[in-house]
């Protein structure tokens, strides 16, 4: 960047910063989150801010280890397997002052499978919800689901009088437009009470001093100003300037000079997160891609052949520095159904990928796009870039398209999407079935919701059907290793890598990295003085 533009990006950053928001607690990141509304994006900027208005019945510490939230204790019924039961807090109050009960927790399951839900998925297997009393909830699925239990940390709880005086019970088609009252304004039971949003310019917080959990956290931020800015080196800037006292999305090179600093603090960690190159291999012509008319990415050679003219090392040493992890598998380590052996990435054989391509019938190469966010991931932009070298020793010519994750996202939610895209994905659950029911299942209405590839096989969807249901764990297991044997050799997603991250913050705080990278500032105490 120009080191004039770069001045003058911080100028206008420490302009907007008010004496009266210097004071607050300025949280700052690559992106913004796309909605307020907590049943629309599933999507980490969207999700770590809604954290902090709204809550779930349960949920994950930082360790990614599951524990009660809104939900003191639960159990699926020995009686009736089919049927989780759970009993609620009876001390908790929204922001407004209205009590919660079981009548909002029915409401918000059914709200958050409504179809334009992001976390419907999350909820495929629910066929009932029922409220047995105030405080006690059984929901009962299609069959016994002893996962179940790991989905719900996803679904956070709305005031359902709330969302009826305001108009808020159904999500519009245009969920992130005014159409949608909840988009914008906020009635949860979390640490902290919305103030003001502007989009992409900042978003601003204050303590829920009546938060019922208050009394057993730190809690020690007052005000909490939340600041998208896309730009790295502003980033970077303003936390130098003092403008900024936490960093979630460090720029990687800047790590050693944030290291030197004495009056800042580094944390870092693995991340439940892994990168990947998506395909629409459904489409007779991919949006973005000239290959005589056909679509190049049906044809698993020319997938294949994609896959093994990457040099997925020089990708960890050149873009990542270091900071990443070559993978062979969408998961990471964090989740279930994860082996080693599957997680060994392909050999980089550029040779083969040419014969591979000729096979297909494409003994030129073709010319496509490949659809990158450039705010989201660390180096997301970068790591498309280096696709392109890569891809034209083999014959592909490669033009990326970067843009921000608010447009990328509703281009994968778009049917045909992308022809060629660049994604990531952390399983909230830490199981291999979400990540089967959300990326590889048909979309139906219920499952496959981020699918945007096209690809659908009955088979696969009955394997991932029977595993909500599947009580007995060996054969549980043995379905995801089945699925994953298959999926992996289909290559409709080529991972690239699992990501580490990073956070910087001023040397008064202490903010561990949150393996979900969603961190619970609830848990921030206050600097001492």
């Amino acid at each position: 960047m120009p080191r004039r533009l770069a001045a003058a990006l911080l100028f206008a950053l420490l302009v907007v910063l008010t004496p009266a928001m210097a004071q607050a607690f300025v949280w700052a990141r690559s992106g913004d989150a796309l909605t307020l509304d907590p049943h629309v994006a599933n999507e980490g900027p969207t999700v770590a801010l809604v954290q902090n208005i709204y809550e779930g019945l349960t949920e994950r510490d930082r360790t990614g280890r599951l524990g009660p939230l809104l939900a003191v204790s639960w159990r699926m019924l020995l009686e009736d397997p089919t049927v989780w039961e759970f009993k609620l807090r009876g001390d908790v109050t929204f922001q407004d002052g209205s009590r919660f009960s079981a009548d909002d927790v029915v409401f918000s399951y059914h709200r958050a499978m409504q179809p334009n839900s992001g976390f419907r998925d999350y909820l495929a297997s629910v066929v009932a919800i029922e409220k047995i009393d105030d405080l006690t909830v059984r929901i009962r699925t299609r069959g016994p689901s002893p996962t179940f239990i790991e989905n719900t940390p996803t679904i956070f709880v709305m005031s359902k009088d709330w969302a009826e005086r305001h108009g808020a019970v159904q999500i519009p088609d245009e969920a992130t437009s005014e159409a949608n009252f909840a988009n914008a304004h906020t009635n949860g039971t979390g640490a902290f009470v919305l103030v003001s949003r502007q989009p992409y310019v900042r978003t601003e917080l204050k303590r829920n001093d009546a938060y019922w959990n208050r009394g057993h956290i730190p809690l020690g931020i007052a005000e909490l100003t939340y600041r998208p800015i896309s730009h790295a080196n502003a980033r970077v800037a303003a936390l130098l300037a003092g403008s900024v006292d936490f960093l979630q999305d460090v720029p990687i090179q800047d790590l050693p000079r944030l290291h030197a600093q004495s009056n800042l603090t580094v944390t870092s960690g693995v991340e439940n997160r892994t990168v990947f190159l998506g395909f629409d291999v459904a489409s007779p012509a991919p949006r973005g891609t000239q290959a005589g008319g056909r679509n190049p990415f049906a044809d698993i050679r020319v997938r294949r052949a994609i896959s093994i003219a990457i040099d997925r090392d020089q990708i960890q040493r050149a873009v990542m520095r270091g900071e990443a992890l070559p993978s062979g598998l969408i998961i990471s380590p964090l989740v279930n159904g994860w082996t080693s052996e599957l997680d060994t990435p392909p050999p980089f054989a550029p040779g083969r990928a040419r014969e591979l391509l000729a096979e297909a019938g494409y003994p030129e190469g073709f010319s496509t796009t490949v659809y990158c966010p450039n705010d989201r991931y660390a180096y997301d932009e970068e790591t498309c870039r280096a696709l392109v070298p890569m891809l034209a020793r083999v014959g592909i010519r490669l033009t990326v398209v970067a843009q921000p994750q608010a447009a990328q996202s509703q281009a994968l939610r778009r049917m045909p999407g992308p022809g060629f895209f660049l994604a990531g994905w952390g399983s909230p659950t830490y199981d291999s079935e979400q990540v089967f029911s959300s990326l590889y299942h048909s979309r139906d209405g219920q499952r496959g919701f981020y699918n945007a590839t096209g690809y659908s096989d009955p088979q696969v969807d009955a394997l991932i059907g029977r595993l909500s249901s599947e009580i007995d764990p060996s054969q549980r297991e043995a379905i995801v290793a089945r699925l994953w044997q298959k999926l992996r050799g289909e290559l409709i997603y080529l991972p690239l890598y699992h990501q580490t991250l990073s956070y910087a913050m001023k040397e008064a705080y202490d903010i561990p990295v949150d393996v979900s990278n969603t961190p619970k500032l609830k848990l921030v105490a206050a600097p001492s003085r």
